[in-house]
Parts: structure tokens; sequence; C-alpha cells
């Protein structure tokens, strides 16, 4: 079966959407695509990244997932098509799946397909889709582009160590307001040893055990526990954790040990 999954910055008021939807069927009618999200906020790379980051691996292999975040053409903008964990991404070469991935990817091409003139300005519908219709149908990625050595890298943003203490921050906010850290479970067990520990939040709020689920607390109380994306979650049963804690995207929290 043939799937395509969609993570876009192009929202659900306009026609966008369903333009990008329309060029897919097009071109291959028994596809079926997934939704991952159209609510990236405009060309924001690391928010796309970290929920795919998150959901890929629950498709089955040989999905093709199709990232439209930043692909406006221009002179140097490079389009890829690449294998991974065998999963195959589409997309533009500006960092993002330096952020998706922890290692190399198995494949890497430069997507070739001549670009249709009447869709210079929305490259997604065109050079993309066709990409990705050609993936899914079972194509080779020799097929649409010429062999890359390597993809643009960004910095993702890691939790410091000072003594017994980690230094992290929030990297993500989901709809219910739970406020996701850059601390990952093997880190946090890693540096722990077995240890108490004490979680700092603003607004001197404190947090001194891990929950294995949010309603292990009463409702309305502050909770933090891994996830499934294996990061440290700061959340409050039933209520509203960013909110009510005063915690944004880039804020610090730290762990104190012993």
């Amino acid at each position: 079966m043939a799937i395509i999954t969609l993570t876009t910055d192009l929202g659900y008021k306009d026609f966008y959407q369903a333009a990008l939807k329309g060029s897919i069927l097009k071109i291959l009618p028994s596809v079926t695509i997934v939704d991952v999200t159209h609510e990236i906020q405009a060309f924001n790379i690391s928010r796309a990244a970290f929920i795919l980051k998150n959901c890929f691996n629950y498709f089955p292999q040989g999905t093709v997932h199709l990232i439209g975040i930043d692909t406006v053409y221009s002179k140097q903008q490079k389009y890829l098509a690449l294998k991974y964990n065998g999963h195959y991404f589409v997309g533009s070469d500006n960092g993002i799946f330096s952020l998706i991935f922890e290692a190399e990817p198995e494949e890497i091409v430069e997507i070739n397909i001549l670009q249709d003139l009447k869709f210079l300005h929305f490259p997604l519908t065109d050079i993309l889709v066709k990409a990705a219709c050609s993936l899914a149908a079972g194509g080779k990625l020799s097929q649409i582009g010429i062999p890359a050595n390597g993809i643009v890298q960004r910095i993702s943003l890691h939790p410091g160590l000072e003594g017994s203490q980690i230094n992290g921050s929030v990297i993500f906010i989901d709809t219910f307001q739970n406020v996701i850290t850059n601390v990952t479970k093997d880190f946090f067990t890693k540096v722990q040893r077995g240890r108490n520990f004490t979680l700092y939040l603003r607004k001197h709020e404190t947090i001194k055990q891990l929950s294995w689920h949010y309603n292990e607390v009463p409702e309305g109380e502050k909770l933090c526990l891994f996830g499934i994306s294996n990061h440290l979650e700061i959340a409050i049963n039933k209520g509203n954790a960013s909110g009510l804690l005063g915690l944004k995207i880039n804020d610090s929290i730290k762990i104190e040990f012993g």
C-alpha cells in the first residue's frame, strides 16, 4: 500500500493544502494520504522536525514523508529525497533532515526533476509531489535525482551538565499545553544514577518525582514524566501546564540530583 504523509505550514484556511493533495492524487490516485500536520508556524523548521521525528516510525517502512516547510523556489534551493530507517523523506535541504535523523541516511539524492514553470512559485505541488509519488509507487531514488554527499546541518540545543545539575530548556508545547523539554530519558537516567532529584520550574515551582502516567496525581496537580517522545515532559493533570506554570518555548529548567 502506497502511503504519503504531509507535514506543512499551509494551514487549513486557504486552497494550498487542497492543491497539494489534488496534485498527488492526479499522479497516484490509489495512494493513501495522511496529514501529519498543516499547522506548523510559517518556516518553523524545528517544530516540524520534532513532530515528524516522533511519529514517522509508527508508519510502515516504505512510507514517503513529504515535508512542505520552506520550499519556495530559489536558484540556491536544493530539494532532496532520502532513505532513512526504511522510510523515504522528500523536502528542502534547509536543515530539517538533520533535526529528524539520529544517524546518517542510507541514501541521499538531489532531485533533478525539471521544474514546470507554471508552478515556479509553488514547487511543493510540482517537483516535490512528483518525487514523492515516484517513490510511493515503488520507484528508486536514482530515478528522481543524482547522488548527494550530505545534508545541511542545524544545531539542536542540547541540555548541559554542571556538576550534579542538568540545565535544560523547553523545546515544544503540545495541543494540551504539556511542556516538553530537551532532556531525554537516556541522558536523565545516565546522570541520575538512582539518586533523588528536584526539578525547578519558573515561579519557584518544583517537582520531585517521576510519574508513569498523567492520572497518577490528582486533577490540577503538576507532574513530570517521559512521554512517547522520550523527552522529559511537564504537565498538569487535566490542566494547562504552559499557561499555569508560565513556561514557554526556550525557557530554562534545571534538575538537581542528590
